[in-house]
């Protein structure tokens, strides 16, 4: 198991988010490569004779006694189907409780946690790599007239007063982490905060003490529930046999509706709210547009003209030549219309040929 120790990373090191000399919305995994994170953090699972079930992690002085600290707490529950699995990620704090099987994400020093495992009987786990599922990562810029400047990070008590933990910090090109308790604070770090995402879009309300690098809210749309990607293949299976299916009694928009319901009640999206925000709104309202003038076609006899071109023309040639030809048509439309546009027009036009054919 990779050593935890701290110490300052080598000058010179690039920070991510650019390429090719423009800067870039750096994600959660991007600071996490950027800092070296999951060299400084060990993961443990609590077994089943572990004598820290049921303890809190305030009671076992874990930084007095071993000098670490617990910066995640994640608990994962699989329900009777492989498809219902949940994960859950919780900052530790003084009042967490720690129950069997649940993975500890430690940072300290490399003796203190080989200490803590044999004492606490835990199990090591070969993969360190952080997850963002309810926890997130962001840059903080330490202001001038911040009240932290000039604090040690163990006296500024950022996890009580704004629920977040100090994994790393950077001055300039220079990079820090492990062994930040007693890193004192000064204007211009750069400190890699974890929380909770909530608790990370509250930290602009705080713009004496720091400045947020970056955008959050945009991480926090690009951070995949991937343990769900099962679930969420298995209700847009059963929406398509909804639609597809006759002994189904399910109208298609019904289907969709049941669909959009399902992935929300079952954690697929965060909140209505995050799942609200994934419409695309240029679309829907392309689509909507575009209908009148598909049924104008079909009304004012376009439809009809155009199928009939198409079936004289191609119809002898089998259905698999005016396919093509419908292809072709369609394809050249996608030049200078968008393809949902497209799609809408020549829908009523392929119908028409299909039953002329």
């Amino acid at each position: 198991m990779p050593a935890a120790t701290g110490g300052t990373q080598p000058e010179g090191r690039e920070p991510t988010g650019r390429r090719g000399g423009k800067p870039r919305l750096k994600s959660p995994a991007d600071l996490a490569r950027e800092y070296d994170i999951d060299r400084h953090i060990r993961r443990y699972r609590v077994g089943s004779g572990s004598p820290a079930i049921g303890r809190k992690v305030g009671g076992m002085r874990l930084q007095e006694v071993y000098g670490v600290s617990i910066v995640e707490i994640r608990s994962e529950r699989m329900g009777r189907l492989s498809l219902l699995k949940d994960v859950r990620q919780n900052m530790a704090t003084a009042n967490s409780v720690l129950h069997e099987g649940d993975i500890l994400y430690v940072t300290g020093e490399s003796g203190g946690m080989d200490c803590m495992e044999h004492d606490l009987r835990l199990t090591g786990q070969e993969d360190n790599a952080l997850h963002f599922y309810d926890l997130g990562l962001v840059e903080l810029i330490v202001t001038p007239e911040s009240e932290i400047n000039g604090m040690k990070i163990r006296e500024a008590q950022l996890r009580k007063k704004y629920g977040i933990n100090v994994l790393a910090m950077r001055n300039g090109k220079s990079y820090r982490s492990g062994r930040l308790a007693e890193a004192k604070l000064e204007t211009g770090d750069v400190l890699l905060a974890q929380g909770k995402w909530n608790d990370i879009l509250r930290l602009n309300d705080e713009s004496d003490n720091w400045v947020v690098l970056g955008h959050p809210e945009q991480a926090l749309r690009h951070v995949t529930l991937d343990y769900k990607a099962p679930l969420a293949a298995a209700i847009m299976l059963g929406m398509v046999a909804m639609m597809v299916l006759d002994t189904i009694p399910a109208a298609p928009v019904t289907a969709v509706i049941m669909a959009g319901l399902l992935t929300v009640l079952t954690g697929c999206h965060r909140s209505v709210e995050s799942a609200y925000k994934t419409i695309h709104w240029e679309s829907v309202v392309l689509i909507a547009a575009m209908m009148p003038m598909s049924t104008a076609l079909e009304k004012t006899g376009v439809s009809q003209a155009v199928s009939t071109a198409l079936v004289s023309s191609l119809g002898s040639m089998g259905p698999t030549a005016l396919l093509a030809g419908l292809y072709l048509t369609t394809s050249v439309l996608t030049m200078f219309i968008r393809n949902t546009a497209t799609a809408v027009l020549m829908a009523p036009i392929a119908m028409v040929a299909a039953a002329r054919c």
